[in-house]
């Protein structure tokens, strides 16, 4: 009568794969692994207000759920991997008028956005991003703010909120940015990195699903002149094989031919390039100086339009998931 009758409701396991797929909560993810296993964070989510949500007030200990110390998260966070995922709202696509299917120029924003934030967390080793959405994997040994979930989503998600409004002029020249946009993100717990590649696998087999549909739809609605209720009514059901039937027999589209960055996605990985500038060289003897070429190699966030589905990428970038790199 003086502490009350807790209840606690016992999970039963659920492997990693399902989980993906039908994104069940976070506990239930948790409850799955091992105890101290090697765990991927992904934040992802969307939200227009100044809402948080984060997961670090519950740790699992041997199983089963502990209470809440701060020093004990941090002891647990030392072993993890960590992503972000960002999601824009649609509503903001309809009131700034982006192209549809795809508006190359929103793309654009959201991977330079992506860009500023890896070369600000210098630890991420890879970003995925597709559509409205962004994800960032924080490599696993990185000790940014003391591996505090909180700070690296709210830090990734500032960081590219405020680009957002930065850049916008440079890629929407003749649309004013009408209200500032905002971004939430979401923690989720992935415990290898076979998973993890699982997880990036899944956003880019949604990106082709998503993009495949959105395509055909709008070509129904743009060129054929049905309204969305009937274009959604003549694609229930179908298959991505009569998808491309459609696309090619009634709008001579070859689905294969549209752009890598539409049905991959954006890949951005640290590489090594060679930069070419000009400086001026002058001798002592000499009384002028001359302009010389000079080559230079810089680590950069490069963009990508790859298929990241399989072993093969992984096999050509080992560096990304290397725990030592």
């Amino acid at each position: 009568m003086r502490q009350g009758a807790p209840l606690v409701r016992s999970w039963p396991e659920v492997s990693i794969a399902k989980a993906l797929v039908e994104e069940v909560t976070l506990g239930r993810i948790i409850s799955a692994l091992q105890p101290m296993a090697k765990l991927v964070v992904i934040f992802e989510g969307l939200l227009w207000t100044a809402l948080y949500r984060a997961y670090s007030c519950f740790i699992i200990s041997n199983g089963t759920w502990t209470g809440f110390r701060r020093e004990k998260v941090r002891k647990k966070q030392s072993n993890r991997k960590m992503g972000i995922s960002l999601k824009m709202l649609l509503r903001f696509a309809e009131k700034h008028s982006f192209i549809k299917p795809n508006d190359s120029r929103a793309l654009h924003l959201m991977t330079k956005c992506a860009q500023t934030v890896m070369n600000e967390l210098e630890d991420i080793v890879i970003a995925y991003g597709q559509s409205d959405e962004y994800s960032f994997v924080f490599k696993r040994k990185s000790n940014w703010f003391k591996r505090r979930a909180s700070k690296f989503m709210t830090h990734v998600v500032s960081q590219f909120a405020s680009s957002y409004v930065f850049y916008w002029r440079d890629y929407f020249e003749d649309q004013p940015l009408l209200y500032p946009p905002g971004f939430d993100g979401r923690v989720v717990v992935y415990p290898s990195n076979q998973t993890l590649k699982d997880y990036l696998s899944w956003r880019q087999a949604d990106c082709h699903i998503n993009n495949l549909y959105n395509t055909v739809f709008w070509a129904l609605v743009q060129q054929s002149g049905l309204t969305p209720l009937q274009a959604q009514e003549r694609l229930q059901g179908t298959l991505a094989a009569d998808k491309n039937e459609i696309l090619f027999s009634e709008f001579n589209i070859n689905y294969n031919n549209e752009p890598l960055m539409y049905r991959k996605g954006t890949v951005l990985i640290w590489q090594k390039v060679e930069e070419i500038t000009t400086k001026e060289v002058k001798l002592p003897a000499e009384m002028e100086g001359k302009k010389m070429a000079v080559t230079r190699t810089r680590t950069m966030v490069v963009p990508l339009h790859c298929n990241i589905i399989g072993d093969a990428f992984w096999k050509e970038h080992p560096e990304i998931l290397d725990e030592d790199s």
